[in-house]
């Protein structure tokens, strides 16, 4: 009864000094902290309510036309301007500059080379500045009992200012992320050198679109006037037979046949005017020409190499450089050696971890003996469960390294069938291509015999247009089957992994250059298959 009197007497002595120094009761430090947390309670409510008042807001129509403005103006930007007749190579050399697919693998190897830079940085140590602010109503105090006697010991009291400025500057290190961001960083090296796999077979993809669709826009410009001519023709000789059916000159039977004759014709030459008329519009977009100025496009009739691509004698050594120099068997052959570095990084994943650190510190707390000092700390940790998801992990990464295998040996077996398949069609291209030649040459001169027997009476306007008529249809067969060939032949050059691209596309090269470069490597090709 007296020890609880004698502690009741130090409790009411306690809160009269309280009162006195100007500190608050327990119960008066309750009371006062009612108000702060109240007011952090009201604030968060507040942003509760409002986050719940997100709405979706669309598009308004003013941001969609100031996209689609700026989207036109970026199209054909910095892109040299057509100052004369374009031939292939110039064509292909504006592909590779300015097409779009053509940037976006350049874009995805920049961003690839950008990772790899970036993961560099994640190799060297953490520095870290911190500084901070901690302020409070009141003074933060303590008291101390005796655990044997539990009476209080000393006084009240504080070892910290209300409010207190901290900083630091620490430099730490660990370990085991620095071996798992080197790892990393030879992982983003080789998606590098995916990237420019990639963008090289894509890139030989665009080049043997330009030169089909280039063989076509040359016919085009070539055919299309003499086929409105034809057109306008065959609709004079179509009104004649209506006026000599009207007039009923001969029997009925007669100027209809005639009429059915010329209705093919006109048939026949609106197809090839459809095949022919968007040919320039497909050849303006590989090389990412405005629309609209296909049809100012000037093109040089490229020069027929029918009788200067001889196939190599040996297949089996090109199947050798086939399976060597593919881009789809290298892109293979770099993600396998990235998942076997996946292993690697699974091992060190499992092992403890080992964190360095030293640094300054500065604290504006009056009460501490020193305000400035150095800190060492060495800290190692251990996740013991990491042990357990390894062989799980393991058996990922080996079923990966199957599926890469599988996918390797999937494509060898087609690499190989498009060697053989891409000699048989350059074979029979040149086949084709001396068939068409002879064809044309012939035709050509009916049509001109027709012609002459048309003036001295001998031949009917309906013969002179028939054969007119087959000889642009030649001349069409004849052009198509260039084309067939050349692009056959850079197909086989892509089957062997023969790259007839530059080394590396510069941006700064002018159409000119590059041009003057896809010309001598592809006359090089013609010698790079004996």
């Amino acid at each position: 009864m007296a020890r609880y009197d004698v502690g009741l007497a130090q409790r009411m002595c306690l809160n009269r000094c309280d009162v006195v120094n100007g500190q608050n009761s327990p119960a008066e430090r309750s009371r006062g902290l009612a108000g702060p947390v109240t007011t952090v309670l009201l604030i968060v409510a507040i942003i509760d309510l409002s986050s719940c008042a997100i709405k979706p807001i669309p598009l308004t129509t003013d941001e969609v036309q100031s996209r689609v403005k700026e989207d036109r103006a970026v199209l054909t930007k910095e892109q040299e301007p057509v100052s004369g007749p374009i031939d292939l190579y110039e064509a292909m050399a504006r592909a590779l500059k300015y097409n779009l697919d053509a940037r976006v693998e350049l874009m995805h190897k920049m961003l690839a080379q950008t990772q790899l830079d970036l993961s560099h940085y994640a190799m060297l140590p953490r520095l870290a500045a911190n500084a901070g602010f901690d302020g409070r109503s009141n003074y933060s105090g303590g008291q101390a009992r005796s655990l044997i006697t539990g009476q209080q010991q000393i006084q009240p009291f504080t070892s910290s200012e209300k409010n207190v400025f901290s900083s630091d500057l620490s430099l730490s290190w660990n370990v085991l992320d620095f071996g798992l961001s080197y790892i990393r960083a030879k992982q983003a090296a080789d998606d590098v050198l995916i990237a420019e796999e990639e963008r090289r077979r894509v890139a030989n993809r665009v080049m043997q679109d330009v030169r089909s669709a280039y063989w076509r826009a040359v016919s085009a410009e070539r055919i299309l006037p003499s086929l409105k001519m034809l057109d306008e023709w065959v609709k004079e000789a179509l009104e004649k037979a209506q006026a000599i059916q009207d007039e009923k000159l001969s029997t009925p039977l007669v100027p209809l046949q005639y009429r059915l004759d010329l209705l093919n014709t006109q048939r026949y030459i609106q197809q090839l005017f459809r095949e022919l008329l968007t040919a320039k519009l497909q050849l303006a977009a590989l090389i990412n020409l405005p629309p609209g100025q296909e049809q100012q496009m000037r093109l040089m009739v490229p020069e027929r190499e029918g009788g200067t691509l001889n196939l190599p004698p040996d297949i089996t050594a090109l199947e050798e450089r086939a399976l060597e120099a593919r881009p789809e068997l290298r892109m293979i052959d770099y993600r396998r050696r990235i998942n076997a570095r996946e292993t690697k990084a699974a091992i060190l994943e499992a092992l403890p971890s080992l964190n360095l650190q030293f640094g300054g510190n500065w604290n504006s707390n009056s009460f501490l003996f020193y305000q400035n000092w150095a800190a060492l700390a060495a800290r190692s940790s251990w996740n013991l469960l990491s042990l357990f998801r390894y062989p799980a992990r393991a058996k990922t990464i080996e079923a990966q390294d199957k599926v890469l295998h599988t996918q390797n040996l999937a494509l060898t077996m087609a690499i190989m069938s498009q060697v053989h398949v891409s000699i048989a069609q350059v074979a029979q291209a040149k086949r084709e291509t001396s068939t068409a030649k002879l064809y044309h040459d012939t035709q050509s001169q009916i049509s001109e015999q027709t012609r002459l027997g048309w003036r001295i009476g001998r031949q009917s306007e309906q013969a002179v247009l028939r054969e007119r008529v087959n000889q642009v249809s030649a001349q069409l067969r004849y052009d198509a089957m260039e084309s067939e060939l050349q692009v056959a032949w850079a197909m086989l050059l892509a089957a062997v992994g023969e790259d007839v691209l530059p080394n590396d596309l510069k941006r700064e090269q002018t159409v000119s250059e590059l041009a003057l470069e896809l010309r001598t490597r592809w006359a090089k090709s013609k010698d790079s298959l004996k």
